[in-house]
């Protein structure tokens, strides 16, 4: 598998049901190894308007080889008209969390590399 790097991918939601459906959604799927959920109060720009709403953010933690495809399902996914979908590179990464992490966020990439040599 070589050395996997791990990153986070971040985005808010509406309330705790549409992140908690959509964060273990994408853990089954194995495009990420774990999603944190927390709320957050939010306070930005739309259409003109300056808006100030209670959100949960999700922490979304995976490798950079299955990142693009979470955030492909992500936003596929997701309820809001433009998602925040951010990636961050994680740098100091504990090397049993980044295997654990590796490991568990990396189903999707094999079983794609298993298809194509059919």
């Amino acid at each position: 598998m070589g050395k996997a790097k791990a990153v986070i991918v971040i985005s808010t939601f509406s309330g705790e049901a549409p992140a908690s459906d959509i964060g273990r959604r994408m853990v089954e799927k194995g495009l990420c190894a774990c999603v944190n959920l927390a709320p957050v109060r939010s306070i930005y720009a739309w259409k003109g308007r300056v808006e100030d709403q209670e959100e949960y953010i999700a922490f979304f933690k995976t490798t950079k080889e299955s990142a693009a495809e979470l955030k492909k399902e992500l936003a596929r996914a997701h309820p809001y008209e433009v998602p925040e979908i951010v990636e961050i590179k994680m740098s100091d990464v504990s090397r049993p969390y980044l295997s654990w992490l590796a490991s568990s966020a990396q189903r999707v990439a094999k079983k794609r590399n298993h298809a194509a040599k059919r």
